[in-house]
């Protein structure tokens, strides 16, 4: 019928999947939780109805999902147009003001610096390499905005005009070759925490380290007020695109963006107002009364206050026959491998802390309207996923309870942190994040690794130095089957080797449930 010739269209949109059939499962074609978001927010646009992520999981077929669509409202909110920009400064989304506070209380930070090493092997054209860059700023308003007090001391943004990028080419060619790694290294770390000016209005920056005529580095630094895991894809393709017309004169093809950041940033205001936010509010309240800390145990003293606290990470893997086992199982109970993997080390945090009341946050696209998908900005919002580990459960019971308070949260994400750290008000303790103190992320956002330029070699490389921001983090990522991950720590709590058994924990109970779930 024509709701699920809707619905197949934008799975094969989605999922890059030609043809479709009406009772194919999402999760088993590849979808996952980011993805079903964007199903979500398209079949919003397309049908009109206001279609939960949890409605996904629970009719994961176009035609039980037609007949869940049926049964649903329509969707009530205010549209997402192009605002008039000739009214003066424009407000800030919720979690760019968060940014701007945080700036404001500890000038000059390198925490929300966002650095992107890459290793260019052949002729790069840095004049094409800046045009590109041109391009970007001319195309996204974001990149051209400055952050600045209005008469009333509250932040706004005013959008500039375009402006003109020009890498900083520093050559080390003329250094001894045994030492021109190094220096080329140095000059890479020292860039990616030198701070922005957030009301400077510049808040990217392209530096190119030549080791030699076809061989440099590239960085590419911006500030987190700007930009988000899923803008990082957008970058990459759009800058191939925009360098490639460019070395070769031309104009590069790329689709009118239907609105801009500030646009948005508008718009989350007035909708979250009224009913909607009491919604919103009000089951987050219910969530999260009475979280308690997670009391990990570290090897030296919490310091008084936090800041700036310097990381580093353990990087280790899962082998691809566990990872598909996990896989497995999640897809038995109906739920994704984020979720099983959350269950892991929820477990181990459980273990480590002997508590079984354990509150992780972890970050999403926050890009639930289709409008958003082709931006670049600053939309990730962190939920706190609180499960209760009581009871000795089996694995597959505890999946089922993530996967109740994963859905649960994605169906409320429209709430930003920042207001519901506000609202809750917790004790704020200066030492700890508040509402949760570890992170995990589940990297899968789209195009998140295609840096690359015609007629030449790019691999992307870490770039290390980065301030950790929590007492932990736990990175996963897959890659041609296998997990890789990584577990960033604070070196001011704990010392390496305690990392390295933590890892080597999660890596035993990962085996362990894929054996026997």
């Amino acid at each position: 019928n024509s709701t699920e010739e809707v619905i197949t269209g934008v799975w094969s949109d989605v999922l890059g999947i030609d043809t479709i059939g009406i009772h194919d499962n999402f999760f088993e074609l590849g979808g996952h939780s980011l993805l079903a978001t964007q199903v979500t927010s398209r079949l919003r646009q397309r049908l009109g109805s206001d279609v939960p992520v949890r409605a996904l999981f629970t009719s994961p077929t176009p035609a039980t999902l037609a007949e869940a669509v049926r049964e649903l409202g329509t969707a009530d909110e205010a549209a997402l147009v192009p605002l008039d920009r000739g009214n003066g400064p424009l407000p800030l989304s919720f979690a760019q003001q968060r940014l701007w506070f945080l700036d404001q209380l500890t000038p000059g930070s390198a925490e929300y610096l966002v650095p992107f090493g890459l290793r260019v092997r052949g002729t790069l054209d840095a004049g094409a390499l800046g045009a590109a860059f041109t391009g970007l700023v001319t195309r996204h308003e974001v990149l051209r905005t400055r952050f600045v007090t209005d008469d009333a001391g509250r932040p706004a943004q005013i959008v500039d005009a375009p402006w003109s990028v020009t890498p900083v080419v520093h050559d080390v060619r003329t250094t001894p070759a045994a030492d021109r790694e190094q220096a080329a290294l140095e000059i890479i770390a020292a860039e990616a925490r030198r701070p922005f000016e957030l009301d400077g209005g510049r808040l990217l920056r392209v530096d190119v380290v030549r080791l030699a005529d076809d061989d440099q580095y590239v960085l590419i630094t911006l500030h987190h007020i700007v930009s988000d895991g899923w803008s990082s894809g957008i970058l990459a393709r759009e800058m191939r695109e925009l360098y490639v017309a460019a070395v070769a004169g031309g104009v590069a093809s790329l689709p009118e963006l239907p609105v801009q950041y500030a646009d948005f940033a508008a718009w989350q205001r007035e909708q979250l107002s009224g009913d909607f936010l009491a919604r919103q509010l009000a089951y987050w309240r219910e969530r999260l009364v009475g979280v308690p800390v997670l009391e990990l145990p570290t090897d030296h003293g919490r310091p008084a206050e936090r800041e700036g606290a310097e990381g580093d990470t353990v990087y280790f893997s899962l082998p691809a026959e566990v990872a598909e086992a996990l896989r497995a199982t999640a897809s038995g109970q109906g739920a994704s491998l984020f979720m099983a993997l959350l269950s892991l080390f929820q477990i181990v945090l459980a273990r480590y802390c002997r508590q079984d009341d354990i509150a992780v946050g972890t970050p999403i696209a926050g890009r639930n309207r289709a409008e958003t998908e082709g931006l670049i900005g600053f939309f990730v919002n962190t939920l706190v996923l609180r499960t209760d580990l009581s009871g000795d459960p089996a694995f597959t019971e505890l999946l089922d309870r993530v996967k109740d308070t994963a859905l649960g949260a994605y169906d409320h994400q429209d709430l930003p942190f920042e207001r519901l750290v506000d609202e809750l008000a917790p004790d704020r303790d200066l030492s700890r994040n508040p509402l949760f103190q570890t992170l995990f992320v589940f990297q899968n956002t789209p195009d998140g690794e295609s840096w690359s330029l015609p007629g030449l070699t790019v691999e992307q490389i870490g770039v290390g130095g980065q301030d950790a921001k929590f007492d932990l983090q736990l990175t996963a990522t897959e890659a041609e089957g296998e997990l890789l991950a990584a577990l960033e720590y604070r070196t001011d709590l704990f010392e390496r080797a305690t990392i390295e058994r933590l890892a080597g924990h999660f890596s035993t109970l990962a085996a362990s449930v894929a054996a026997a779930p």
